[in-house]
């Protein structure tokens, strides 16, 4: 990817007369932006060291070798693989004031943002599809979610976002970049780079919508239908336990899937109302790529009674777990 973009940029030498972009970090907040380096090196710390626990965890003991752990897994390796992305070079522009990246590195930076974003969203729906399935359908459950579905749905998901997103970079790199390159941004995002250009993106704004609502949408849709119909089969439960239990499973779930596209939506509706980018939504970004990997192991993990258990082995804490 980065080749490519090298390519691109050479090719249309005579349109770059910009060498490089300066990532000014949060807009309006520029002379004290460098405190909140300490909460956001704090949530990259918790999201690295929570997500790689979990990953241990699931390793290590052989009785959660099962579908539903391995997507677990696959979303703290996509949870890693997100914050590493942006966290790194945002903590060097409040630390070290090293605003610098060159354009090649820009346009990588936004294609695997858009890729682990898209792929998320992806793990989301696969989760949300277990639960259904595991609540709606129990007997057919060990028949339809094996370890097949796990692989096919996780290659679907990477081929489907790896692809779909390679041209938000390669629209990116062909526009005109004549003398701003000061990015009011801690990261390269699409519409923030392409709005220093000097000729028209009305492509790249199109595409990105469209790749954000029919990608994000889709998925957002699946969601939705999927919990509506386990909230219609636990409220036939006659069991007030069991329909409780499903229920707090559930909110759980949908209350980090609510903050992940309600983030997006916002984005999306900040950059197609064409308004000058302010702080929130630019802090919303950011904490959209930081918070849901710090909270998911919480959430989506240490909840289930199992890999609790598992967690007090992998520390060698002696408690007794009696809650379901």
């Amino acid at each position: 990817m980065l080749v490519m973009l090298q390519d691109l940029r050479d090719s249309n030498s005579s349109k770059f007369q910009v060498s490089e972009f300066i990532l000014m970090g949060f807009p309006g907040i520029h002379s004290w932006q460098h405190w909140l380096s300490l909460p956001l090196a704090l949530l990259y710390l918790l999201a690295l060291s929570a997500n790689i626990l979990i990953l241990i965890i699931i390793y290590q003991e052989a009785t959660l070798h099962q579908p539903m752990y391995h997507f677990l897994g696959i979303l703290a390796v996509v949870d890693m693989g997100l914050t590493t992305t942006i966290m790194p070079k945002i903590l060097a522009i409040l630390w070290f004031s090293a605003k610098a990246i060159s354009l090649p590195e820009c346009f990588v930076q936004m294609y695997v943002i858009h890729c682990f974003v898209g792929m998320e969203s992806g793990i989301f729906v696969c989760m949300a599809i277990d639960r259904y399935v595991a609540i709606c359908r129990p007997l057919h459950y060990p028949s339809i979610i094996t370890e097949s579905f796990v692989v096919k749905s996780t290659v679907f998901m990477a081929l489907r976002n790896s692809l779909s997103t390679t041209l938000v970079p390669v629209l990116a790199a062909q526009r005109h970049y004549c003398s701003q390159n000061q990015i009011e941004h801690c990261l390269c995002s699409n519409l923030g780079v392409t709005s220093l250009s000097c000729d028209d993106r009305t492509i790249n704004s199109i595409y990105q919508l469209v790749l954000a609502w029919t990608l994000m949408g889709s998925d957002l849709g699946v969601i939705v239908l999927s919990y509506a119909l386990i909230l219609h089969s636990v409220l036939k439960l006659n069991s007030a336990e069991a329909a409780s239990k499903a229920l707090s499973t559930c909110t759980s779930h949908l209350i980090l899937i609510l903050f992940f596209y309600t983030v997006i939506i916002v984005i999306s509706i900040t950059h197609a109302a064409a308004m000058t980018v302010p702080l929130v939504p630019v802090l919303l970004n950011v904490l959209h790529n930081v918070i849901p990997p710090a909270l998911n192991p919480m959430v989506y993990a240490l909840k289930n009674k199992e890999l609790r258990q598992g967690f007090y082995k992998v520390l060698k804490l002696n408690i007794k777990d009696n809650n379901a």
